[in-house]
Formats: C-alpha cells, sequence, structure tokens
C-alpha cells in the first residue's frame, strides 16, 4: 500500500528510481495498491496521473480517503440514505458509488460527509457546522492540515474539520491515515495476505499502519528526515526504513543492540552508531540505508530511556549507495 506524494512522486514528478523499482516490485509479485488522503481526485485521475509518470496504474489500483469515508457511511446507513457533500468530485463519484445521494446543506438528510475541495463555499460550511452542532451525524475523509501545491504548501481539509469541531464541540468519525478505515477499505478492496504500509510520513503513515496492526516501510524521500526520525515517538516508529522504494527489494537486516540505552550501540550491517552524551557517532562502512537503521534504532532507544531527543547536529547521512 503506497502513499503517493513523498513515495511515488513529489508534486509533479516522479520520486527518482520509484518506476523502476515498483516495476521490479510488480515482477517479484507483489501486487501495489495506490492510496491517498485527498479526496478531492477520482481514482480514475489518480491512476491516469501515476501512468503518465510511468507508474501503470489502473483505478481499481487506487483507493482513497473519500472511498472509505463512503464505505463508513454506507456500513452504517440504508441504502439510498441522503447525505449532505461538502467536497469535490472524487468525494461526490465514492458516495454514488456506495449506493448513497448526496444532497446540499439545505436538505433533509442522514449524514455528513466532509473532504478537501476548493470550491466549497464558507456559507455552506457554516450551515454544515450548525447542523452538526444539532445531532447531524458526520464523517470527515481525513484532518490532514496541509496540503502541497503548486505555490507551497496550503490549508488542507483537517483546518475545516478544526472549524467545525470547535464551533459544534463534535468530532467526526475519520476516514483517512492516520485512522485506519482507509487502510482496511485497501485490504478489502485489493487483497494481500502480508499488507504492507509504505509512507514517508510518521504521524499519517507510519501512524496509521500501527493502528492497522500491519507493517510499515518508512522510505525518506518526503517529508521525514535525520531530526524527523530520531525525534519519532513509538506510535510512529516504522516496521522497516529505507532511503527510497529500493527498500522493497532488498533484505532488511536485524539491528544488533548492545550496552545500555543511555551509552549503548546498535550495528546494521557495516555500521555501529553509538550513543555517548546524548549524541551519536557513527563509524564503520556499507550500505546508506543501514547507516539510517542503525542510528534509528540507536536514538529511538535512548529517547525511550531518558525521554529527550539524541541531538543529531553535525550528523552528515552518507550518499550514494555504499559509503565509509
Amino acid at each position: 500500500m503506497l502513499d503517493l506524494d513523498g513515495v511515488v512522486y513529489v508534486g509533479g514528478e516522479a520520486v527518482p528510481g520509484a518506476p523502476e523499482h515498483l516495476e521490479r516490485a510488480r515482477d517479484a509479485g507483489m501486487r501495489l495498491a495506490f492510496i491517498t488522503n485527498n479526496a478531492s481526485r477520482t481514482p480514475a485521475t489518480v491512476a491516469e496521473h501515476l501512468s503518465r509518470l510511468g507508474v501503470p496504474a489502473e483505478p481499481e489500483d487506487v483507493v482513497t480517503s473519500a472511498q472509505a469515508a463512503a464505505r463508513l457511511l454506507a456500513d452504517r446507513l440504508p441504502a439510498g440514505a441522503r447525505v449532505v457533500l461538502l467536497g469535490a468530485a472524487g468525494l461526490e463519484e465514492a458516495v454514488r458509488s456506495a449506493g448513497l445521494t448526496p444532497v446540499g446543506v439545505e436538505d433533509e438528510a442522514d449524514a455528513l460527509v466532509t473532504g478537501y475541495g476548493p470550491d466549497v463555499l464558507w456559507r455552506d460550511i457554516m450551515r454544515a457546522a450548525v447542523r452538526v452542532r444539532e445531532g447531524l451525524w458526520w464523517v470527515a475523509s481525513n484532518t490532514d492540515l496541509s496540503i502541497p501545491t503548486a505555490y507551497g504548501a496550503a490549508p488542507g481539509h483537517g483546518v475545516l474539520v478544526e472549524t467545525v469541531q470547535r464551533f459544534s464541540g463534535v468530532d467526526p468519525v475519520v476516514a483517512g491515515k492516520p485512522q485506519r478505515p482507509l487502510l482496511d477499505e485497501t485490504v478489502r478492496r485489493v487483497g494481500g495476505e502480508r499488507p504492507l504500509m509504505v509512507g514517508d510520513r510518521l504521524d499519517t503513515d507510519i501512524a496509521g499502519a500501527r493502528r492497522a496492526g500491519i507493517d510499515s516501510l518508512l522510505v525518506l524521500t518526503g517529508v521525514t528526515g535525520l531530526a524527523e526520525l530520531v525525534a519519532a515517538r513509538p506510535e510512529e516508529r516504522p516496521t522497516y526504513l529505507a532511503p527510497d522504494l529500493r527498500g522493497l527489494l532488498e533484505p532488511h537486516p536485524e539491528v544488533v543492540l548492545d550496552g545500555d540505552p543511555a551509552g549503548g550501540s546498535a550495528q546494521a550491517g557495516g555500521w555501529t552508531a553509538h550513543m555517548t552524551s546524548g549524541t551519536v557517532r557513527v563509524e564503520g562502512a556499507g550500505s546508506v540505508a543501514d547507516w539510517w537503521r542503525a542510528v534509528a534504532v540507536t536514538a529511538w532507544r535512548h529517547l525511550d530511556a531518558v525521554g529527550e531527543p539524541v541531538d543529531v547536529a553535525g550528523l552528515e547521512p552518507p550518499t550514494g549507495g555504499d559509503a565509509g
């Protein structure tokens, strides 16, 4: 289960090497699903975008938070139930496909569903907030506070969610990551005996996988860097770690711990990361991936023991396939 932005592509371009790595993964027998918290685009639109970037995909390979939200609604409401919809085309298509009827904010309804939509009107948000306060059941596609745009990060659907929450005093049922409905919906639609969530964000992709009880692979082609990684809380720590999607195709050696948390070490491949006075020192040689693994495990053990992240100032990750 592949997150998109920061994993498969960044902005309008494929992550370097991602199409080739994913082609090899398919050749090895892996079934790929592309999942996104973005509720505005339809699966067909996402699949077309991926295919243009050299990652062949069909609409049935894509699962969105809009589809997960529609599933939550359909599981509780009768067929044809009327649902106030604040969002874009992807959310409307998902709601209709689930056998439900989208209606306006003034219409009689059984529920409200919200998702990102650039054309959602403030007057409709106000009316929906009043109806939620009066008792209308509310499902939110996600709570992402920001979205990437051509002009930088901009307010996401989570800002609308917070606005309605504060006014109504009501928390919605949330479909997208880090909540588990999106991952559950992906497994239901796509199948797979050993699901693996692949993402670049600790607080959504990895935390969502842990909530769903499935393994995760963190890649470092998106928003997570060294400072974020060493400060990860237990509920945000991945099962596997790799610089990029090549990690789908390579063995992940066990990281061997030695000594006490405050001053011990971790060894991965040819690298050994030592903990000394709150800082990490690394020696040895080997793959870049193993360097990151040794540092991460050392830092997490220290964080759990003393409650403070390690100091990584001056610690430079190696580059290239192998380093010394």
